[in-house]
């Protein structure tokens, strides 16, 4: 009895639960079938990455779990709430509160310095860090009063994840973070997301194309058609900088 309390004791908790989820888009006459009846436990503190080909259903599952698109059917629950009932008040408050996107393109304001465009987003959150706190977590101290063009691509994402984790997220969701970069800056960015994972303990999930990332991560996800195809669990996490592209 000791031993079964001890394991349960020591579970991750359930940040994410996905039960039959499904997305349907209807183009004309056609059906799409992005997601075909998806069951998925993402845990507090993981790092996981989600592999797969183009129209697997990579994009559409972060998606989701992001709040930014609806399912067809299924849930997905956060916590003990059912985000596929949730009304828009409820799924704004979501993304505002608890989720930080980071996508492939940095989508920065050129006129405000990496600075600002971090303090967008702390000036409207709830306990955020300071904008200098973010930008130094990501290894960007010293470049805080620049503009995006005064920045390389890595610098600029790394600024976009800054602005990501400033307001605290519970979750932090990365589409194709390195799929504009070359593979030295690429490892930059990586070693930011790890960086930010271990110290806050913030959930991650990246997807991408590269089989190379999975490594870095506790559990890489494979999606094929639309389903889970296969999850395997890292023993060992190797650091960005121990990846060869």
């Amino acid at each position: 009895m000791n031993e079964t309390a001890e394991q349960l004791e020591e579970a991750p908790a359930v940040v994410f639960a996905t039960r039959g989820l499904t997305k349907v888009y209807i183009m004309g006459e056609m059906e799409i079938h992005a997601l075909r009846g998806v069951d998925l436990d993402l845990y507090r503190g993981e790092l996981s990455v989600m592999l797969g080909a183009s129209g697997s259903g990579k994009s559409t599952l972060l998606n989701i779990l992001g709040g930014l698109d609806s399912a067809t059917d299924g849930q997905v629950l956060y916590g003990d709430q059912n985000l596929v009932r949730a009304s828009d008040r409820v799924l704004t408050a979501f993304r505002r509160d608890h989720v930080g996107f980071v996508f492939q393109f940095y989508n920065l304001i050129s006129s405000l310095t990496a600075r600002e465009n971090v303090a967008i987003v702390t000036d409207i959150s709830r306990n955020p860090m300071t904008p200098e706190e973010a930008l130094a977590l990501v290894g960007l101290e010293k470049r805080m009063d620049h503009f995006p063009s005064q920045l390389s691509g890595g610098e600029q994402q790394r600024v976009a994840i800054a602005r990501a984790i400033a307001k605290r997220p519970a979750v932090l969701l990365c589409d194709e973070p390195t799929g504009a970069l070359d593979s030295k800056t690429g490892v930059r960015v990586l070693e930011a997301l790890d960086h930010v994972n271990r110290e806050l303990g913030t959930t991650t999930v990246v997807i991408t194309h590269n089989v190379v990332i999975g490594e870095m991560a506790d559990r890489v996800i494979h999606l094929s058609d639309g389903r889970v195809s296969e999850i395997h669990v890292n023993n060992q996490r190797k650091s960005p900088q121990e990846l060869h592209w």
